[in-house]
Parts: C-alpha cells; sequence; structure tokens
C-alpha cells in the first residue's frame, strides 16, 4: 500500500506540473499572435518571436532524434553540450542586444539573434551522427 501512495504521489506531481506549465503555454505562444511583417514596431516584433519559436521547436525535435540515435554513453555528453549551449545563446544574444532592450525594436534584435543562433545549432547536433562525433575516439 505505501508503494501505490508513493506512485500516486509522484504521478499526481508530476500531472499537477504539467497542468501548470500547460496554463503558461498559450501566453508564451500568444506572444507572436499579431505577426504582421512591414507593420507596426509590435507587430514586427510579434513575428521575430513567432520565428524564433518555430526555429526552436525544429532544434529541440532535430536534438531529441539525435538522442535517440546516440549510444546510452553518448547521451550524456550531448545533453551536457546542449544545455551549456542553450545557457551560452542567451547569455551572447542578451550581450548583442543589452544596447536596445529599452529600445521599441528591443525584442526583435533580441529574438532574431535568438533564431540566428538557434538556426546554426543545427550544424553541431548533426555533427554527433557523424564520424567526427565529440564522442567518438
Amino acid at each position: 500500500m505505501r508503494t501505490f501512495q508513493i506512485t500516486m504521489r509522484r504521478w499526481a506531481m508530476v500531472f499537477g506540473t504539467a497542468c501548470v506549465m500547460q496554463m503558461g503555454a498559450p501566453a508564451h505562444a500568444q506572444a507572436g499572435a499579431a505577426c504582421q511583417h512591414g507593420g507596426s514596431v509590435a507587430e514586427v516584433n510579434a513575428c521575430a518571436v513567432q520565428d524564433f519559436q518555430a526555429a526552436d521547436a525544429t532544434i529541440q525535435i532535430l536534438y531529441e532524434d539525435v538522442m535517440r540515435a546516440l549510444s546510452a554513453h553518448e547521451r550524456p555528453q550531448l545533453r551536457q553540450e546542449h544545455s551549456a549551449w542553450v545557457r551560452e545563446r542567451t547569455v551572447q544574444c542578451k550581450r548583442e542586444t543589452q544596447a536596445t532592450e529599452t529600445q521599441p525594436e528591443g525584442p526583435r534584435l533580441y529574438h532574431q539573434c535568438l533564431t540566428r543562433k538557434t538556426q546554426e545549432r543545427r550544424k553541431g547536433l548533426m555533427r554527433w551522427l557523424s564520424n567526427d562525433s565529440p564522442a567518438k575516439p
């Protein structure tokens, strides 16, 4: 009975966390809802957010595909590399756009930087599938 209670408690925590995350997802996904290329600053900023969200979703799918293709001993190294890359991407883009963060076009410039770096990441992930993988001797 005790094991069942612990299992149910864990399941409830996971389910509760998933629900909370889903409640916040529409607000984030809707950040680009007013996208209008060539429109107002806010509309163009929204397009940049949408472009980043699309690039980020694409790279996440590729990352998961690469993880599935790797052997168990290679996965931790890729996980560590990818986590470091995500942190570095954010730091670099904040640094690059720091001077414009309070200006109306600041969000567009920041998200364009994130999009560019995310698209560049594809090469790094694809390297894991080739013979010159970082995990291979």
